[in-house]
């Protein structure tokens, strides 16, 4: 069999099948010029998902009529002043984008630099390269693609449908505008209808990026997002991270940056996922767009043919500034939690225009009054201070009584269904002081109206009104109300001692009067006493008691009272499932998720008001109090001015 070379037109088809996959990859390479040629305004128009016509207008540099012919030649390039592949300072300078797409095309480029008299326009043809021709321009260049993958008819009937290919073809753009916000971004599909519209952001950079962000990842991004600024050894990371109760089934998302450059990174991913393993469940991921500035010797970003990928050459070193930095942001958040909860509160509580209410059920459960709510003349105010309610002649029997009820004196926890159960204060007590002003009401005080309750607005989440079901917490604020999860509350704080305990040198031990003998199956038996070491740092003592059985000696002293069989079973599915992928400490915070989950103030516990209040404090004095260990938010908080708005006040 005889060797020969192939023929430029081939060899140009065979880049583009490497460089060009389909239409959404061609208007990346080309958008990529335009940035780097320092565009400050780029529209796009495709039509047919990109595969009739791509025209890409900016207003950089330009080209001379020389440098059009030189650009659509193979290996060309203005991007690399030397000739070493690691000192890439710009997004691309690969030399086969223009002649590939022109290979598989009818490519023409029309350019004009600043300060020239005239534009010149360049065709390619099928790889049939033309002359530069004089051409009517303002200052930049216009790309128009026609007819993409005409001369591969097998290319063509792979590509999606025309929605699908438009759509990647936006979001590929969506993410280098997120980059750039400096960069006005305009993309149409041709008749009439703009896809997408971008004004340049103004201000500093770093609130000119999450005003881009918002523009593109939503409203609720914008308003619960937390900024990222961190910087070791000349690499520096900055940008926006969602709150952890601001999250999505998909890492859709998340989206990471090197350089200015959109990558799909396994270090940076795994990075984010172990700097959000307190706060989410493993299926659930936050919201995000993190940009890290590093040398370009420090990168390689020619691992992937369309460069999505990058390889660092000190990855601890990278991995460890994400995950400190992103921890540092979200402890600096304290208790804040997301606006999202309360806004899918109030929707939920919203009624149908039916009349109905989502959620809520049509047999004995609430349903609104045909007549609308209107306030008192006179009598007694609300919670607080606030207007009364007074409802039309419809109300629903019974409604009255159980009001009087309502505002009836608040059991303490030493009442019916408390017997033996310790008072909250003294558990609560080690987490921090809490700071409970001398004009806070006893114990005895009325729920509502006292004359001795603590001012609402002394604290970030209010004072305690009530306790529901005995399980949520209600309270006022000034702007509002905020309910509280009680267990889920009391496991973050219980989670947060023990792994402040864990840095301290261990977690305090209680041993048991009487051991307890649990039995499991051998494999799980034998999973948590090969832990055995790592569960005594956590103040849980195991030995084993013959084939399947655990001896529990002695068990965390913060945890209290609880159940002991139920935790070691809970313990052994955990580990089975975390296997030998995590490194110890993040075992060890998992495990201790595990645990405060049994030691927490469980739902069904009547809590007294001074209980309710010492829990608020704590939550208030405890970073990441705004959501649990599972990913769930903690409080509601519902803003007066959208209650009134739910009752058709305003």
């Amino acid at each position: 069999m005889t060797i020969r070379l192939l023929p430029d037109t081939l060899v140009n088809r065979i880049a583009a099948g490497e460089v060009i996959e389909r239409p959404a990859a061609a208007v990346k390479e080309l958008v990529e010029n335009a940035l780097d040629a320092g565009a400050t305004r780029i529209d796009v128009v495709v039509r047919d998902g990109g595969k009739t016509l791509i025209s890409i207008t900016d207003d950089g540099c330009g080209m001379t009529p020389d440098e059009l012919t030189l650009a659509v030649e193979r290996h060309a390039t203005s991007k690399l002043p030397g000739d070493d592949l690691l000192d890439i300072r710009s997004l691309g300078f690969r030399g086969e984008a223009l002649p590939s797409i022109g290979a598989v095309s009818h490519l023409t480029i029309t350019s004009r630099p600043r300060g020239a008299d005239s534009a010149w326009s360049l065709t390619v043809d099928a790889g049939a390269k033309g002359t530069p021709q004089p051409a009517a321009l303002a200052h930049g260049t216009r790309i128009e693609v026609r007819d993409l993958f005409a001369a591969v008819p097998a290319r063509l009937k792979f590509l999606k449908a025309p929605r699908t290919e438009y759509d990647h073809i936006a979001d590929g753009i969506e993410r280098l505008a997120m980059a750039h916000p400096g960069v006005a971004f305009t993309l149409s599909d041709g008749g009439g209808r703009s896809g997408l519209r971008l004004s340049a952001a103004q201000g500093e950079l770093l609130d000119a990026r999450l005003t881009r962000l918002g523009a593109l990842m939503g409203r609720d991004f914008q308003d619960n997002a937390v900024p990222v600024e961190a910087m070791r050894e000349a690499v520096t990371l900055f940008g926006w991270i969602g709150l952890p109760t601001l999250h999505r089934p998909t890492a859709r998302h998340q989206h990471l940056f090197v350089n200015g450059r959109p990558v799909r990174d396994k270090l940076m991913v795994g990075a984010v996922r172990a700097a959000y393993a307190d706060f989410l469940p493993r299926d659930r991921h936050p919201l995000l767009a993190l940009f890290l500035e590093i040398d370009p010797q420090e990168v390689d970003v020619n691992v992937h043919p369309a460069k999505a990928e990058v390889r660092f050459r000190d990855q601890g070193l990278v991995r460890g500034l994400i995950v400190g930095a992103l921890k540092r942001a979200l402890a600096d958040a304290g208790h804040r939690a997301s606006t999202t909860v309360g806004l899918a509160t109030l929707g939920a509580l919203r009624p149908h225009s039916d009349g109905g209410s989502p959620g809520a059920s049509t047999d004995g459960g609430f349903a609104p009054s045909p007549l609308p709510y209107g306030r008192s003349g006179g009598g007694n105010s609300g919670w607080g201070g606030q207007p009364s309610w007074s409802a039309g002649p419809t109300v629903t029997p019974g409604l009255a009584e159980r009001a009087t009820a309502f505002q009836a004196p608040y059991p303490t926890h030493s009442g019916a269904g408390n017997a033996g159960l310790p008072p909250l204060q003294g558990r609560l007590s080690g987490f921090a002081p809490a700071a409970r002003p001398p004009e806070y009401a006893p114990a005895s005080a009325q729920v509502h109206g006292g004359q001795d309750a603590p001012p609402p607005d002394s604290h970030p989440l209010g004072a305690a009104r009530a306790q529901l079901h005995n399980t949520y917490i209600v309270s006022q604020t000034r702007e509002g109300i905020i309910v509280v999860d009680q267990h889920a509350a009391h496991e973050r704080l219980v989670y947060e001692r023990m792994k402040s305990a864990l840095l301290d040198g261990g977690v305090k031990r209680q041993a048991l009067l009487i051991p307890d003998l649990v039995e499991l199956d051998e494999p799980s038996a034998d999973r948590l006493l090969t832990r055995a070491a790592e569960l005594a740092e956590l103040g849980l003592v195991v030995e084993g008691f013959g084939p399947g059985c655990v001896l529990v000696r002695e068990v965390p002293a913060l945890l209290g009272q609880s159940d002991v069989k139920g935790l070691i079973a809970d313990l052994a599915e955990e580990l089975a499932e975390l296997g030998d992928t995590l490194s110890l400490k993040e075992r060890l915070e998992a495990v201790c998720g595990t645990m405060a989950c049994h030691g927490s103030v469980r739902a069904g516990r009547a809590l007294n008001i001074d209980e309710m209040n010492a829990l608020l404090r704590q939550m208030e004095a405890t970073p990441h109090s705004g959501q649990c260990n599972h990913g769930r938010p903690t409080y509601v908080e519902l803003k007066l001015a959208d209650i009134e708005r739910l009752f058709g006040r305003r």
